[in-house]
């Protein structure tokens, strides 16, 4: 848990760049942990599910500091 918090605490802090450039390094991740899954290496399966949930907490933060800068409208 806390783990989560100090994560969120980091990316918070963090800008619109920075933000994009952690879900791309994220996602690359959790790519990896799928592959490494499929050809039955990965041992802590749980870690996927981590993984997946870190990439949906920075998307959220993404969008949220995206519409704080240019407003709802995103046109």
């Amino acid at each position: 848990m806390a783990e989560k918090k100090s994560l969120l605490k980091d990316l918070k802090d963090k800008s619109v760049k920075e933000l994009v450039q952690s879900r791309a390094k994220l996602k690359q991740e959790l790519h990896g942990l799928k592959m490494k899954h499929a050809i039955k290496w990965l041992k802590q399966t749980h870690l996927i599910k981590k993984a997946r949930k870190d990439v949906a907490r920075v998307n959220t933060l993404l969008t949220s500091k995206i519409k704080e800068k240019y407003g709802n409208s995103m046109n």
